[in-house]
């Protein structure tokens, strides 16, 4: 149950795993102690894919200060229609435009305070590339959504959050052959900081400690396998430490994610997206979180895609779904109690 107000979950890409989530979740939300949620989306795409699943539920109609009313008999509903019929399994751009009201709806719901957080349904990037969608990805288009009133696009960091890891990738979507033209002390720093400071007073680590990674194998064998290490990371470690900030490293990747090594910080930071998401998804792949950190509201996401291919056949897994909405509101409690 949330203590402050419900949570304003996304549509996704409604050709895909989304809503099956979502009913699934919801029918389980007394045994789960579910939050309270508001489906922001096509009422009458939820309600036909829990037909195709032979589930029976109910989805209201409803405004956001009466979800804590009607959550236990409905799924508390804020409808949007949709340009073309919502096909299982068979996703078209025609809609892309509702998917993204949806996220910017539930964004701005969470701005105002009507609601506590947002949680994201999976949408395909290539759906909305086929729609003119210009970001490289989910946690970018949030970063522009959340663009302050000078401008200012906040430093969007990726977080994959389970139960026995937590990992950063400090350069996110770009190709691998990309990566050293955007790696820099700076961004480093930056990325630490915004870390530090989201799992203090979000997720209540009153001394958080960051472990970095190399870059090259064995974080550059002393400059025997390249010097990146040492010109750029390092210099970057140090002027953590400076700030009073606990961080370690440069690590070597392939040491640093095995029992023993994982007790000794509580995030660990790392160069490029496969070498943070490869270890998180292999240790927790149906209930790790997507967290995006140094934005002004909490928005967490299950750690899978859209499957469209087991859309509508009632072998979807609701575990990241449900892991994303119990993490979204424990964070809002405690940035609420920490007055952050």
């Amino acid at each position: 149950m949330t203590s402050t107000a419900p949570l304003a979950l996304t549509m996704g890409d409604p050709s895909g795993i989304g809503l099956d989530l979502t009913i699934s979740a919801w029918r389980m939300r007394k045994k789960l102690s579910l939050p309270e949620f508001i489906f922001i989306g096509n009422k009458d795409a939820l309600l036909s894919r829990a037909k195709l699943l032979n589930q029976d539920i109910d989805v209201i109609d409803c405004q956001v200060d009466d979800v804590f009313k009607h959550f236990n008999q409905a799924i508390p509903c804020l409808n949007l229609p949709c340009s073309k019929e919502v096909i299982t399994g068979t996703p078209t751009p025609d809609n892309a435009q509702t998917i993204l009201t949806s996220i910017e709806k539930a964004v701005e719901l969470t701005n105002s305070g009507a609601t506590s957080a947002v949680v994201t349904n999976p949408i395909s990037k290539a759906v909305l590339y086929d729609a003119g969608f210009k970001h490289p990805g989910h946690t970018e288009f949030l970063a522009e959504l959340a663009k302050m009133p000078d401008g200012e696009v906040p430093l969007p960091v990726m977080m994959l959050a389970g139960p026995e890891l937590r990992t950063v990738p400090v350069t996110i979507h770009i190709p691998l052959m990309q990566v050293m033209a955007h790696l820099t002390t700076d961004l480093i720093i930056k990325t630490s900081e915004i870390t530090y400071y989201d799992l203090k007073y979000r997720f209540g680590v009153e001394h958080p400690r960051l472990a970095i990674s190399g870059l090259n194998p064995h974080a550059g064998e002393d400059g025997a396998l390249g010097h990146e290490d040492a010109e750029i990371i390092v210099p970057a470690i140090e002027a953590l430490k400076a700030k009073g900030i606990n961080v370690t490293g440069p690590l070597p990747a392939d040491t640093m994610f095995h029992e023993d090594a994982r007790i000794n910080y509580d995030v660990a930071l790392c160069m490029y997206h496969d070498q943070a998401l490869i270890p998180a998804k292999a240790l927790g792949f149906h209930d790790a979180v997507n967290v995006t950190l140094g934005l002004p509201f909490i928005r967490t996401s299950p750690d899978h895609g859209t499957a469209f291919s087991i859309a509508g056949k009632n072998i979807a897994r609701h575990d990241s779904l449900v892991a994303a909405l119990k993490m979204a509101a424990k964070m809002s409690e405690i940035q609420h109690s920490k007055g952050a």
